[in-house]
């Protein structure tokens, strides 16, 4: 299922993470409501080229930190989250508990 409403709304969070900072696709859906969601928060991203405001899907990282996506993609993720000071060591970010963005403690769902 993929419910456009949701997707939308998942934009939105992605687009508070502050720029140097990344958040989970889990704490994405459990910010929503939605705490088993993870994977469609993931189609979100997947999805995000479509939106009307530009999404920084690069800032949203796998529980652990890793870099995830299609081939290449982790490359590009890297790109754009070292031009903002993330340091990445074999597409895992360093200091991920340092740097990570807790939407649930940020925003008011």
């Amino acid at each position: 299922m993929k419910d456009e409403s949701f997707f939308e709304h998942v934009w939105e969070v992605c687009r508070q993470i502050p720029p140097g900072r990344v958040t989970s696709y889990g704490a994405i859906a459990k910010v929503l409501g939605k705490p088993n969601w993870s994977r469609m928060v993931g189609y979100a991203m997947g999805a995000c080229g479509r939106a009307t405001e530009p999404v920084p899907f690069y800032r949203v990282v796998n529980s652990s930190g890793q870099l995830t996506g299609h081939e290449g993609a982790a490359d590009r993720r890297q790109k754009f989250l070292e031009e903002e000071g993330v340091e990445i060591v074999n597409h895992k970010i360093k200091n991920f508990k340092k740097i990570f963005w807790d939407p649930g403690k940020e925003l008011e769902y």
